[in-house]
């Protein structure tokens, strides 16, 4: 019995927990990704972090989530403890966030004694929840004075009590649990909370939707691993609620984003449908993206899919940071107005880099287009690596762009700090690390996707065929590739190499961001060591022929140090320039170059070179040369002084060597 439980679990894990196949064969994205639990990763870049990541940041989180109240919550709602609630109205979120993760990391490393943590905490959570399936500690501790934001009744406050967001990210750690373990004790959870929304709204029903984006996703997984409708359609519904007049409370006035249009902070200001531009809150609307991609593509209405492009056109070509980042606002954590952003008041929260990923990989799984990628990689190797270090037990909340070593820009610290009081960027790491292997390969029918450049092997069901492919590489450091494809019998099908828009002389899919020099270097791809011409396919190389064991793929990118420059409508890079090698984006700081850091100026004929270094931030490569010692005045004028040496460094590893100035923008002077 427990084998065939095994080999169940096994097959369910074809199930890709990002955005798989449902059980029973529905419409579904195109192109299907390979689930992370059939990539097996290698890489040095990346293993070190999954495996901090597994073996720090989450029993570090958990260990927060008991030291702060928050496990205690449940224990309190289920009557196994006095006292009042603790902590902030979402705090039930964190923990299911964490849950999430120690799931993934379950399925690829079993651990019995994580298994039983886990396996008793979710006790814990089935005794908190009502006998109607309703689940919020911060109302069912005491009913009658539920905790600041709640709500006086249940769903009298969804725009800001986060009621139905905490749920949302417990369906995805329930159906995570499920897949890891076989065991239904946390699913039942899920199904019987999930039940209760649907009773309580639809279109006969309740009208309303969550304040918070994030039910929606949940949902939709919960569809996909039991195959009932019902959990899809309640998902579109509260889509299709926004932009709708409700009643019920928002925010108090006294809130801090009490001067910020409120049904634009969370995307109520219009049906989704007629949605252009990316506004409000930026976390909320790139989950509520997300859940528009999944709606779109397992009911196949076609007027979602050009609502999230018109909106992902508008990010991408005005509110896309160089490093991946969204939310340019400190108040309401925000997109600003187009082309508005500033780089030392950046807010670029990391939930919102973990959001931007996971919309613009669904987009690829829609479209197939590699600059969907572009942007997801970009994101991913800087605005999201740089929320955690690589010790796995510090975090940034915001990641600006520019420090002036005064801005306690992370909540009250110039450094990374170990927990938040609103701790949603560790939790949500935590759950992210594990899933990246997820994001490597892709297929559809004949086709192989290879999209992420990670030394990994992953085992592919082709149409007709199984492939195994293995890829080796010191990416993002170098840029040779090389792919072994071993197909079970010698076939005729495609393999799609991504060929990045760095590559190309195109940072981004969008005039918001050029090369100043366009690189004489070219891509160069062989096979059996014989050299292809790129044939080109929506940004993939398309290799189409009869592959056999053993059969060897080259890819070279070549990867020369970069001067990028910044659409001239955004006002605070006009006369700067930053830096970038192969996708990473590199910063100066005040350690490396003193402290007039934010002042100087990069004439354009200045020398630079790369070196790497293994001692440094877990080794990286930096980049250096002699620039003429010239800062610029108060007047903008640049002052000559002494010969000094410059130095960048990747921006994820800014902030390990103490507080100071930093910034990616740099002024330059044209030769």
């Amino acid at each position: 019995m427990k084998s065939l439980l095994k080999l169940a679990v096994f097959f369910a894990f074809f199930i890709q927990i990002i955005t798989a196949q449902p059980i029973k064969k529905q419409k579904d994205y195109p192109i299907k990704p390979i689930p992370f639990t059939e990539v097996s990763i290698n890489d040095a870049f990346w293993s070190i972090r999954t495996e901090t990541n597994r073996k720090v940041t989450i029993p570090f989180a958990f260990k927060k989530c008991e030291e702060t109240g928050r496990i205690n919550n449940f224990l309190k709602a289920a009557g196994k403890m006095e006292g009042k609630f603790e902590g902030l109205r979402y705090n039930d979120s964190d923990v299911f966030k964490i849950m999430e993760g120690a799931s993934y990391s379950l399925r690829l490393h079993p651990d019995p004694k994580l298994e039983k943590y886990l396996d008793d905490l979710i006790v814990i959570i089935a005794a908190a929840q009502e006998d109607d399936g309703y689940l919020y500690t911060a109302r069912t501790i005491d009913p009658e004075n539920p905790a600041p934001g709640a709500g006086d009744t249940r769903w009298s406050k969804l725009r800001g009590s986060h009621e139905l967001y905490n749920v949302g990210h417990m369906y995805e750690a329930a159906v995570a649990h499920y897949l890891a373990t076989g065991k239904r004790t946390f699913l039942d959870v899920a199904i019987r909370n999930a039940d209760l929304l649907v009773e309580t709204f639809g279109p006969d029903k309740k009208h309303d939707m969550p304040g918070h984006q994030e039910t929606e996703i949940g949902l939709v997984k919960l569809y996909r691993v039991t195959g009932n409708s019902k959990y899809l359609n309640l998902a579109r519904f509260f889509l299709n609620e926004r932009g709708k007049a409700h009643d019920g409370e928002f925010y108090p006035e006294s809130s801090r984003f009490a001067l910020y249009n409120r049904t634009k902070h969370i995307q109520d200001h219009k049906p989704v449908l007629e949605q252009e531009e990316a506004v409000g809150h930026a976390v909320r609307a790139a989950y509520m993206y997300a859940g528009m991609a999944d709606v779109a593509a397992l009911t196949g209405n076609v007027n979602y899919v050009s609502a999230i492009n018109r909106i992902w056109e508008n990010v991408v070509s005005k509110k896309l940071y160089l490093t991946g980042g969204i939310g340019s606002r400190h108040d309401g954590e925000a997109f600003g107005d187009n082309y508005e952003l500033p780089n030392l008041t950046a807010y670029n929260e990391t939930c919102a880099a973990i959001g931007n990923v996971m919309w613009n990989h669904r987009l690829f799984l829609l479209f197939g287009e590699t600059k969907y990628l572009d942007v997801l990689e970009r994101t991913l190797y800087n605005g999201l690596i740089s929320g955690m270090s690589l010790s796995g037990d510090l975090f940034f909340y915001p990641n600006p762009l520019e420090s002036d070593g005064e801005f306690k820009f992370n909540q009250g610290s110039l450094r990374r700090k170990p927990w938040f009081d609103c701790a949603c960027c560790p939790g949500n790491l935590a759950r992210f690390l594990p899933s990246i292997p997820g994001y490597i390969y892709a297929n559809k029918g004949n086709i192989l996707y290879v999209n992420l450049f990670v030394s990994s092997s992953a085992k592919i069901k082709m149409a007709n065929n199984k492939v195994t492919i293995k890829q080796e590489s010191n990416y993002p450091w170098e840029g040779d590739i090389n792919i072994t494809v071993d197909p079970e019998r010698s076939e005729k099908f495609a393999i799609y190499v991504r060929i990045p828009g760095w590559a190309q002389s195109k940072p981004v899919p969008s005039d918001l961001y050029r090369y100043k020099i366009k690189s004489e270097e070219k891509v160069s791809l062989k096979v059996n060591g014989n050299s292809v011409n790129l044939n080109m396919d929506k940004g993939f190389a398309k290799i189409l022929r009869n592959w056999k064991k053993g059969d060897k793929i080259e890819l070279d990118l070549p990867m020369p140090i970069k001067r990028v420059l910044c659409n001239e409508k955004v006002e605070g890079n006009r006369g700067k320039v930053a830096i970038e090698r192969g996708p990473i984006v590199y910063c100066a700081e005040e350690v490396d170059n003193g402290k007039n850091v934010r002042k100087l100026v990069i004439p354009d004929n200045v020398v630079l070179r790369s070196e790497y270094q293994k001692d440094l931030v877990g080794g990286i490569v930096i980049i250096h040369g002699i620039i003429p010692g010239l800062n610029l005045s108060k007047e903008g004028k640049s002052e000559a002084k002494n010969k000094q040496k410059f130095i960048a460094i990747p921006y994820y590893a800014w902030g390990y060597r103490g507080e100071g100035q930093m910034a990616v923008w740099l002024a330059h002077i044209k030769h």
